[in-house]
């Protein structure tokens, strides 16, 4: 019986799952045979990141360990972007603005303002440059810029506390201040996607401050790492205050 069970779930077989990315049907279905896997096409997506007809994503990743015979699921880059009707942004808050945008499968560009009596209020929203129409068909994926009032005088938003934050959140926080996400580093303890994932801010410019302000859609600069021993020296006194929330890192990372 123990002998029948080692063959039937052809145990200490498992071997690391082949790269798919970027290969065409063909490919796909030799590679597939080669490594004894069998696979599924179950959607398709429009990306730069790869050739069209090729394979976008898979699941499970490159390198995760499998059993003969398992089956692959693929997602295929299709070979005409797909396309979505532009949302009316206009005179609507920056925060529902935000949220319209990414509903709808684009993505948030620059921050603008001008002079106008309202604050934080969208006037106009371009692409490239270009006032695009509520209603015009854009590719799915497009990046969407703001134009907001500032109010008629010079107003200016507190500058947010973004260590020990991850990337999507620090950016989350910075757009919601009204400001703009300028140039990000990451250092060397980054090597892959995994890694970057993990990676968090240890350092800001402007940096934060109780009395640190800057013009609304003013750029901000990151740097991130996963190492926890560059944290500032006053991270934890800016954490034992009430009005900034304690990021993840605390908990996940202890502080060296």
């Amino acid at each position: 019986m123990l002998i029948w069970l080692y063959f039937y779930t052809r145990h200490g077989q498992a071997k690391p799952v082949p790269d798919f990315l970027g290969l065409t049907i063909e490919q796909t279905r030799e590679l597939a045979k080669k490594h004894k896997l069998n696979y599924q096409v179950i959607d398709s997506v429009y990306t730069n990141s790869v050739q069209k007809g090729t394979i976008a994503e898979q699941n499970p990743k490159p390198g995760f360990r499998v059993k003969n015979w398992r089956n692959i699921v693929l997602i295929i880059n299709a070979f005409s972007p797909e396309m979505v009707a532009m949302p009316n942004l206009v005179n609507l808050p920056k925060r529902q603005a935000l949220l319209m945008i990414e509903s709808s499968g684009l993505e948030i560009g620059v921050l603008k303002y001008k002079p106008d009596l309202s604050i934080d209020v969208v006037l106009e929203q371009e692409i490239n440059g270009r006032n695009i129409r509520s209603g015009d068909s854009i590719q799915r994926g497009a990046i969407v810029d703001l134009v907001l009032g500032r109010g008629l005088s010079d107003q200016r938003t507190p500058v947010p506390f973004l260590v020990g934050y991850d990337f999507e959140e620090a950016r989350n926080r910075i757009l919601g201040a009204s400001l703009n996400l300028g140039a990000y580093m990451f250092d060397n303890t980054v090597a892959n996607a995994r890694d970057s994932s993990n990676a968090f801010v240890y350092r800001q410019i402007p940096e934060y401050g109780t009395e640190s302000e800057v013009q609304l859609g003013s750029i901000i600069y990151l740097w991130l790492t996963t190492d926890s021993a560059k944290m500032p020296d006053d991270f934890m006194q800016y954490m034992i205050t009430d009005t900034i929330p304690a990021p993840e890192i605390i908990t996940q990372t202890p502080i060296q």
